[in-house]
């Protein structure tokens, strides 16, 4: 774990949130101690409805502690092991004796469903113990216990318990036995990718190669023929199963069409696709593999210059939760999933770590201030699986199209895989402020915080982003530090200026980079002032949806129109291109303080007795930061506003 001690008040806000309201209610979920009402699926091919989680229960049934049947999604461990993880990062930012007890004991449990040879998954031992990595493609054996490797090195580092540790490396090793090259093996990959970014991270925690050289292969034979899905597939004895209906997994959608090196653009379920890619750019920074490398950075442009919205939301349509082709944005019937928006998170900080750009901290900085956050409420007990850029309430309830997109965030899901993917990336948010090389130090977020340094140097950053862009640098050390402090400039920031020691001093970028070589020390204090005036936001012309839009930014975060603001019918509301926009610091609309920006604008005159005659009014437009909205009374809502002269 980092030695960073955040003090920012808008990220420990949320950190706060994670700590005492998401932690707390998602364990009385998983539980079955909360009496809420679950979603059933978000897109409109129905399923069974899911009265409860029985996620704790399925691995109490596993061990033996209790009896009964499987109950939920066949992936429900996962919710356990991401809520673990959660509580570790958590636990590291600030001990709970009472919170690692009741951890400590999820661990015991945990332990205790394992089988000898390391396998776990509850649904297969409990209900089809025979047809364990039988279908693969589906079945998210790999994916859960890839998320129980995640959580275990985690709670690790965080707690010093060995058990943890112990149970990660037991299961890839299960895997290991299981998958691979050698004859008398199966010779394929997961369906749902996250495994091979998990056995990258054990890699590095014990310094076993061969779990990256699992990790590795399982990329390598991802795509190439026979088609190892397709073989199963063929092979099965049976259907029927709520994870395998029969027929041969649909290839693109599952990112095994073509080899991971040959794909030429994001395809597929953009869940898996993106982190496919997080596995791709750790292991080939692990094995120095440049071409697996070069893949994942081209998929990476495909992505975020072709396929991904100004909030950073990917994943275009519903049908798959998917991605479809190169400038196909629809506002709103698109997907976004919470949990993609958290991948590309995760893949914006493996890129960082492999070679610092700033266009990655870019994008880095979009997903944590719009397409993540704005999948929880405030409250920290509600939550969105899709994030849409325009809502009609009228439309969700009565298009079957448009069902998936909510106006108001449910309590919890049937398939829960964005709260606490949520809650892990806010815990360990502290994570990705910095990175380092052996003679550079990279700071990529503007998050006020305090991090020690191996080299003796201890950082301060103060400030009040991302509502302000003044923040301010200094510096602590037993004595002086010679080193390069390289600072991302964002570059949505126009008109950037910055001092040393109170003296005003250019400022020069190389891949988004400022970069500061002195001897740091107490003396030496930094201030930087980034240009936080709103803008109008346009977006490609090939982008049809947006045509003859704009959007409205300040700083990183993305604003949005919002009825309880603006009145109904936003699509009549129109923002003329010579308008001023004026920001107010608002402390009293929503549970935390933000900044507001209105705007003179226009609005079309509605339905009138006496057509033709009628005139559009000139009303003050209210944009409100994405990530609040659906926190008040449900009505519309849209990023992108009509422009005109």
């Amino acid at each position: 774990m980092s030695k960073t001690t955040v003090t920012d008040p808008f990220w420990q806000g949320y950190r706060q949130l994670v700590r005492e309201r998401m932690i707390p209610y998602q364990w009385s979920v998983i539980s079955d101690e909360a009496d809420v009402h679950i979603e059933t699926e978000n897109d409109n091919t129905p399923i069974a409805a899911i009265e409860h989680s029985h996620a704790i229960q399925n691995l109490k049934i596993a061990a033996g502690q209790a009896t009964g049947d499987f109950y939920g999604f066949w992936f429900q461990d996962s919710d356990v092991y991401k809520w673990l993880e959660a509580v570790a990062y958590t636990l590291a930012d600030e001990p709970d004796a009472a919170l690692q007890a009741k951890a400590d004991g999820v661990i015991a449990l945990i332990a205790a469903a394992q089988e000898p040879d390391g396998y776990l998954d509850t649904y297969f031992q409990i209900r089809a113990p025979k047809r364990k990595f039988q279908h693969v493609s589906e079945s998210h054996e790999l994916y859960c216990m890839g998320h129980y490797i995640e959580a275990g090195i985690a709670y690790h580092a965080a707690t010093g318990n060995e058990q943890a540790l112990t149970i990660a490396v037991k299961m890839a090793d299960c895997i290991d036995a299981h998958f691979g090259p050698e004859a008398g093996k199966l010779h394929g990959y997961p369906g749902h990718p996250e495994l091979e970014l998990a056995l990258a991270k054990l890699a590095d925690v014990t310094g076993a190669a061969k779990y990256s050289r699992l990790a590795k292969y399982m990329l390598d034979q991802r795509g190439t023929q026979p088609n190892f899905f397709a073989q199963q597939a063929k092979a099965a004895t049976h259907s029927g199963d709520s994870y395998w209906a029969g027929g041969e997994p649909a290839a693109a959608y599952l990112q095994n069409r073509v080899p991971v090196r040959d794909l030429d653009h994001a395809e597929g379920h953009a869940v898996r696709m993106v982190y496919l890619l997080v596995g791709m750019v750790h292991v080939a920074r692990q094995t120095g593999d440049a071409s697996l490398l070069d893949a994942a950075k081209r998929l990476w442009q495909d992505i975020t210059q072709k396929q991904m919205y100004v909030t950073g939301g990917v994943g275009a349509t519903s049908a798959g939760e998917a991605f479809t082709f190169d400038y196909d944005l629809p506002n709103d019937t698109m997907y976004c999933e919470t949990c993609a928006s958290c991948a590309m998170a995760f893949l914006a900080k493996q890129l960082l770590l492999t070679e610092p750009k700033g266009e990655y901290g870019d994008v880095l900085e979009r997903e944590l201030y719009n397409g993540t956050i704005s999948g929880m409420a405030l409250d920290g007990e509600h939550f969105f699986y899709v994030n849409p850029l325009a809502v009609n309430p009228e439309a969700s309830a009565k298009d079957p199209t448009k069902s998936h997109v909510k106006v108001t965030r449910p309590a919890w899901f049937g398939c829960a895989c964005c709260p606490p993917n949520l809650a892990r990336l806010v815990a360990s948010v502290d994570q990705y402020i910095y990175t380092e090389s052996a003679d550079t130090i990279y700071n990529h977020l503007f998050i006020g915080s305090t991090r020690q340094f191996a080299n003796g140097l201890t950082i301060t950053i103060d400030g009040n982003y991302p509502w302000s862009g003044d923040l301010t640098y200094t510096f602590a050390a037993e004595q002086p530090v010679a080193t390069t402090l390289a600072i991302r400039i964002p570059a949505w920031s126009q008109h950037t200026t910055a001092t040393i020691n109170g003296e005003a001093v250019p400022i020069q970028t190389e891949d988004g980079f400022w970069r500061i070589t002195r001897q740091f020390d107490a003396t030496t204090k930094i201030t930087l002032h980034l240009d936080m005036a709103p803008r109008r936001v346009v977006a490609d012309p090939r982008i049809t949806a947006d045509l003859g839009k704009v959007s409205v930014m300040r700083g990183p975060v993305v604003y949005c129109l919002e009825q309880a603001d603006n009145g109904p019918h936003l699509p009549w509301l129109s923002l003329p291109t010579s308008a001023p926009l004026t920001t107010h610091v608002d402390t009293t609309t929503f549970t935390v303080p933000v900044t507001t920006i209105t705007a003179p604008g226009n609005r079309l005159a509605g339905p009138q007795a006496a057509p033709y005659t009628a005139t559009a009014s000139a009303p003050t437009l209210t944009f409100i930061p994405y990530f609040a909205w659906a926190n008040r009374t449900p009505g519309e809502m849209q990023v992108w506003v009509t422009a005109n002269a």
